[in-house]
């Protein structure tokens, strides 16, 4: 299992630790950075940043948002990042919500998973620098009623084939990106919950005629180091409170419905009410210890360590470390911390 640090959100007034923390990350050895947006910063730019600040650290979006981009501007972007920064990019798309994809990006958000799969492909052929045709429901290139014709990539990549990931919450969009995609971008993914959605990607292999072999298993967890685990937590509170409340509507959250898949139903109905009434400390304090716990790394370096092998076992590829501390130098420390723990779990020590 590889180490990877996600920044999350960029221009939140952070942008110096979030560069302070991907140069520590690259001299580290970790294996990839990731970054993500929704409708403040882009992850692009923000990558193209840390391309010229960085050596050797792979750079992965987390996602780049289907309904903000053609398919083929995010190969063309996907490409220049990927020469730019020597072949060190790594492409996650993902579907994200109605909230954005409706209010944000002006894009109908129906159909996501076959609109998913016609933009994949698209951006598959246009990386491979063929000519782009393709008569989808969705996507339609050449438009057949005009002067357009079937264009190539002008400038390729830097790799015969750069991975693309998919992220996925709910069991279809799950399978799907066994399917499409080279790896898996989850969240909130709890190793005795795992055994699910590994089934479901496995299931999305083998209808592509491939294993799970090489196929990059990504989980995201939050990083708090301390003697107490449960005084750990309360810094990811608000975190967790905000994507199982806020992320989406009441009627379609799939943050939510995962912790209620999780068996936190009643719990997640709480925390909803309450953030959706704006009473935000009240939902952090309603997230369900269990969860926190089951989907962090929170205590001491020994019960880090502990819970790295426990996903590890579980099939995770890429641990994806999120530092909390009350400081950069915190975080820095915690990103140390990281190394050494999973260096104990693959020794033995």
């Amino acid at each position: 299992m590889r180490l990877g640090l996600n920044l999350g959100y960029w221009g939140t007034g952070n942008d110096a630790d979030n560069t302070a923390l991907a140069v520590e990350a690259d001299r580290l050895g970790y294996s990839v950075v990731w970054v993500a947006e929704a409708y403040g910063s882009d992850a692009p730019t923000v990558l193209a940043y840390l391309a010229a600040k960085t050596e050797r650290i792979g750079l992965g979006c987390a996602v780049m948002q289907i309904p903000g981009r053609s398919p083929a501007m995010t190969a063309m972007t996907a490409a220049s990042l990927d020469a730019l920064s020597g072949g060190r990019f790594q492409l996650g798309l993902g579907v994200s919500g109605p909230q954005v994809a409706e209010g944000w990006h002006g894009a109908r958000f129906d159909h996501p998973l076959a609109r998913t799969r016609e933009y994949v492909d698209i951006v598959r052929m246009a990386l491979a620098r063929k000519p782009v045709r393709y008569d989808g429901r969705f996507f339609q290139l050449p438009l057949p009623d005009g002067p357009g014709k079937a264009l190539r990539l002008m400038a390729g990549p830097s790799r015969e084939r750069m991975p693309i990931y998919l992220a996925a919450i709910g069991p279809k969009n799950t399978e799907l990106a066994g399917e499409l995609a080279d790896g898996w971008l989850s969240i909130f993914l709890a190793p005795q919950f795992a055994a699910e959605p590994l089934a479901r990607l496995a299931a999305g292999r083998a209808r592509a005629g491939a294993s799970m072999d090489g196929f990059d298993v990504v989980a995201s967890v939050p990083l708090v180091l301390g003697a107490d685990p449960a005084a750990c937590a309360a810094p990811v509170r608000p975190h967790a409170a905000l994507y199982i409340g806020g992320m989406g509507s009441r009627e379609q959250n799939f943050y939510n419905r995962l912790a209620v898949r999780m068996g936190h139903a009643d719990a997640a109905r709480v925390v909803q009410d309450r953030y959706l009434a704006r009473d935000y400390a009240a939902a952090a304090a309603a997230v369900p210890a269990e969860f926190i716990d089951s989907t962090s790394l929170v205590g001491p370096p020994e019960r880090i360590a502990q819970r790295m092998d426990e996903f590890a076992r579980a099939g995770v590829t890429t641990l994806n470390v999120t530092p909390f501390g009350a400081s950069l130098a915190d975080r820095l420390a915690a990103l140390e911390s990281a190394r050494e723990a999973l260096a104990s779990v693959s020794t033995g020590d």
